[in-house]
């Protein structure tokens, strides 16, 4: 993929979250020696042309498009509605920060699996919005709807739009530890990631 870069999906990291359960911004964590924005970052820009870096602060080594998070209350559903305003392409792929096992594989598994309004990972019933592909347009407008409507879970954008879920063993083949998906919400969850060598 490094020769190869796709020029039809927009990726987008989202850096904006609170950290309140962390202490501490999560962007800025050791990840194999260097912030997890910039490890996530420079595995997007590997991968896609073009890159936006939403909200947060992003490391100044961290490549691709700075955009500012929209008004708004701060969560993931106001990330998500900024990086589908932003995106040049009408695919677009959302990956939060915490996600800092994120591996090229399953990101590539989202962008060659049949498409749909969203394609989603799904382990154990427990859906993963905030690693997916999402068709722009209708994406965009339900995720506005919902924000309007201060429904900010991610699952009432889900339930407005046409979903493919990558789940089983189509999971499994491009996630085989099962590590991937894991959030880093705490100082706890980023210890056991680190210890687990998730991102060896």
């Amino acid at each position: 993929m490094t020769h190869s870069r796709l020029a039809n999906v927009s990726a987008a990291l989202l850096l904006g979250g609170a950290s309140t359960r962390m202490g501490r911004d999560k962007a800025q964590l050791l990840v194999t020696g260097e912030p997890a924005a910039t490890r996530l970052a420079k595995m997007l820009a590997r991968m896609f042309e073009d890159v936006l870096l939403v909200g947060g602060d992003a490391p100044g080594d961290a490549p691709g498009r700075r955009v500012a998070d929209l008004a708004g209350p701060r969560c993931a559903l106001r990330g998500l509605v900024t990086a589908l305003a932003a995106a040049r392409e009408e695919r677009v792929l959302v990956l939060a920060t915490d996600l800092m096992a994120m591996t090229p594989d399953v990101l590539l598994a989202l962008v060659a699996y049949p498409e749909a309004d969203a394609v989603v990972p799904r382990r154990d019933g427990y859906a993963q919005p905030l690693c997916a592909l999402y068709r722009r347009a209708p994406a965009l407008a339900a995720a506005q709807r919902a924000l309007a409507a201060e429904e900010l879970a991610l699952k009432h954008v889900l339930a407005q739009l046409s979903v493919r879920w990558l789940e089983g063993d189509d999971l499994s083949s491009v996630d085989p530890r099962g590590l991937a998906l894991g959030n880093v919400n705490t100082p706890e969850d980023y210890a056991r990631m680190v210890a687990s060598e998730a991102c060896a």
